[in-house]
């Protein structure tokens, strides 16, 4: 449900103070929405990316830069091959999904590519709603979307995405196009790499999911999705779909968890401001005073990895060595408390975790003493 307008200009400033004065909002793209999604417990993530922080310097102005991003080298290239799949009105890139998803249909001859310039975000995208309801009414087109702008409701704040392309098939239905620099080899990629592109894609079907429930006449947005990639080690294009359901399904469970952004922000002290230009101490404390979730998987998707690593070891947080390690030990959220229960100092010794942390030490202990 979107937020009146009073509530959502309120929480808009709120926001902006939150940044700091004159700070520009960094938008919230895809990936860094997917990177949310998976730790949707983070209200310091939600709330970092909810109010536009650049994290980046964020980090960096906290004495814990991060390594986390492209190269400038791969962005080039990234950027050259994203135009070579799109040159001559996208004539190979119909090409690669006629040929991977949409055989039955008649060969993409010629398509439809409509300027989708407008002002601002949200005039992108009301023109890229504009554009394919347009499409959806020309049945027996191919349509190609090329950068349009999606939007979609996280946290209760509008995030604005843009998909590398959009394809609407001669049946009416909508297809989410990743073109990536990774190459495939002999069909396939690496599958991190190629989970990564199916986590982002997915939450481009969703955006695109609520442009579709908006039209009367609802399109179906396919829930396979092309990926796009060098061949072998040409710079010519090679595809593969990339079924997302499970991918979407997951993203969109999480993103019902994350706590709403505005209530986050009611829990600030006054004054709370994010802006790097703050002294050292200030910043810090007011990063520390929104709690965290780290886990050794924030290294390869938050910039705040490294700040957020070194106070959870400051504290001795069990969350350091892993989800799967937090989940096993239940109530025992530090590692002296581990070490406690297992000494047999402290603990429930009817709780399953304190009973296994014993007989692991017992059983230690006896073969460290038959070592002797």
């Amino acid at each position: 449900m979107p937020l009146p307008r009073t509530r959502g200009t309120a929480l808009r400033h709120r926001l902006a103070e939150l940044r700091g004065p004159d700070v520009p909002a960094k938008a919230l793209d895809a990936r860094a929405l997917a990177a949310l999604a998976a730790n949707p417990g983070c209200r310091r993530r939600a709330i970092l990316d909810g109010a536009g922080v650049n994290k980046t310097a964020l980090a960096s102005a906290l004495g814990s830069p991060s390594a986390f991003g492209q190269s400038q080298f791969a962005l080039t290239r990234g950027n050259a091959f994203e135009a070579k799949v799109k040159a001559d009105g996208g004539a190979e890139l119909l090409r690669l999904v006629h040929e991977k998803l949409d055989r039955a249909a008649e060969p993409p001859a010629h398509a439809r590519v409509p300027e989708l310039t407008a002002t601002g975000p949200e005039g992108r995208t009301a023109r890229t709603a504009l554009a394919l309801r347009e499409a959806i009414e020309a049945p027996g087109e191919w349509t190609l979307l090329d950068h349009p702008m999606l939007a979609l409701d996280v946290a209760g704040s509008p995030a604005f995405l843009e998909p590398d392309a959009v394809v609407v098939h001669p049946d009416g239905s909508w297809t989410v196009v990743e073109i990536k620099s990774f190459p495939m080899l002999d069909g396939s990629a690496d599958p991190a790499k190629v989970g990564a592109a199916a986590r982002q894609a997915a939450v481009y079907v969703l955006a695109l999911e609520a442009v579709a429930a908006r039209l009367e006449s609802t399109p179906r947005v396919r829930d396979r999705v092309l990926l796009v990639c060098p061949k072998d080690f040409s710079n010519l294009p090679t595809a593969s779909a990339v079924d997302v359901r499970k991918q979407r399904a997951v993203t969109a469970r999480q993103l019902e968890r994350l706590t709403r952004i505005e209530e986050i922000a009611d829990t600030l002290p006054a004054g709370t401001c994010f802006s790097p230009e703050l002294p050292a101490a200030e910043l810090t404390a007011a990063v520390e005073s929104v709690p965290a979730t780290y886990a050794p998987e924030c290294l390869s998707a938050c910039e705040l990895a490294f700040h957020c690593r070194a106070r959870s070891l400051e504290s001795g947080a069990v969350t350091s060595l892993g989800r799967s390690v937090r989940a096993e030990l239940g109530g025992l959220t530090t590692v002296e408390d581990v070490l406690s229960a297992a000494r047999g100092e402290s603990g429930d010794p009817d709780d399953p975790a304190v009973a296994a942390l014993r007989r692991a030490a017992q059983l230690r202990a006896e073969a460290v003493a038959g070592c002797r």
